[in-house]
């Protein structure tokens, strides 16, 4: 059969680094995905195979235009998207989820959500009083979480914002820490900080927290106490007991949100012990009010190499066929 022959050309040099990604990493996945082979001669982009694979490619790059003719990266779940797009008539969805801009950070980068399930995970938020959002790492559900949180914050949505996440990792106690209470579980803590950072002035936070406008606290904090008028997220929830989860899900006051975040696959919890969002799962998803959204390693954003990493794991824990040895 005749190959075809198609020519994308870019804008800039620039333009064409967005496109191709690192180590042209989305010229392989897209060569991967529709059989056809792309070559970058300049700011050429050649496109070579069947019609219809070639098509394919054109239509999907065509989707992406708004990225790299503004010499945007393109990620892969940017790629997986716009695949997932053309393939179910959800070019018009795809095209307002690339405009829609949920923020920006300090430094002036524009945060929105990169796939469907992303942006399902924030309007869930949006419209639930509690949200779990289960996925592995990298697909952004403590990140989108805390642009919401800072977002309600900052316009007067809320009177305060509440990170909290068990204490328990990878077998540590806290007893083994050097320093005082605060100085022990602030490692624990540090990735509800670092989302903070992106959005609020390092010297602000200190005074938002003295005047209880943010409040980052182990799990074990909230016992006793009614959670009005805040915005809640409850970090690495796989990590908490059944009556633990429990505990935090019922502080809930009126006036507040919470979303409750975690990855099934990385509990740090005993063998024996079961964990607080699997049960959680199988109690509530009838229970109105409460939304489960999931994420997988399709809505992977950090380093290609984080969602190779996923996808290998995830192929590692799949069952073996029966009968294998």
């Amino acid at each position: 059969m005749a190959e075809t022959l198609e020519i994308l050309h870019l804008p800039s040099p620039e333009s064409a680094m967005a496109l191709v990604g690192v180590g042209e990493d989305n010229l392989i996945y897209l060569a991967r995905h529709t059989g056809t082979k792309l070559i970058l001669r300049g700011q050429e982009l050649h496109i070579l195979g069947e019609a219809k694979a070639v098509e394919r490619t054109l239509n999907v790059l065509n989707s992406l235009a708004s990225y790299w003719q503004n010499a945007k990266a393109i990620a892969r779940p940017d790629i997986l998207t716009a695949f997932q797009a053309l393939d179910t008539g959800r070019g018009e969805e795809y095209q307002a989820l690339q405009q829609t801009i949920l923020a920006k950070t300090r430094r002036g980068e524009v945060v929105r959500a990169k796939t469907f399930r992303q942006r399902q995970y924030i309007k869930a938020i949006q419209t639930h009083d509690i949200t779990f959002c289960i996925g592995p790492a990298g697909t952004g559900k403590t990140f989108l979480a805390a642009v919401l949180a800072v977002q309600a914050l900052l316009n007067n949505d809320c009177e305060r914002l509440i990170l909290t996440r068990p204490a328990v990792e990878a077998g540590e106690k806290l007893g083994f820490l050097p320093g005082d209470l605060q100085q022990k579980v602030d490692p624990f803590l540090r990735p509800l900080y670092d989302a903070l950072y992106e959005f609020i002035d390092a010297e602000k936070i200190p005074d938002l927290m003295e005047r209880g406008k943010i409040e980052v606290a182990p799990l074990a904090y909230m016992r006793g106490r009614t959670l009005s008028n805040a915005f809640v997220i409850v970090d690495e929830a796989q990590n908490t007991t059944p009556a633990q989860l429990k505990m935090v899900l019922t502080r809930l006051g009126f006036g507040s949100k919470m979303v409750v975040t975690g990855d099934i696959t990385q509990t740090d919890l005993p063998s024996h012990q079961a964990s607080g969002l699997q049960v959680a799962q199988q109690i509530l998803k009838a229970v109105e009010g409460v939304s489960f959204c999931y994420l997988g390693q399709a809505d992977v954003v950090r380093h290609p190499l984080v969602q190779r990493i996923v996808e290998a794991y995830e192929r590692a824990e799949q069952p073996s066929p029966a009968g294998s040895a």
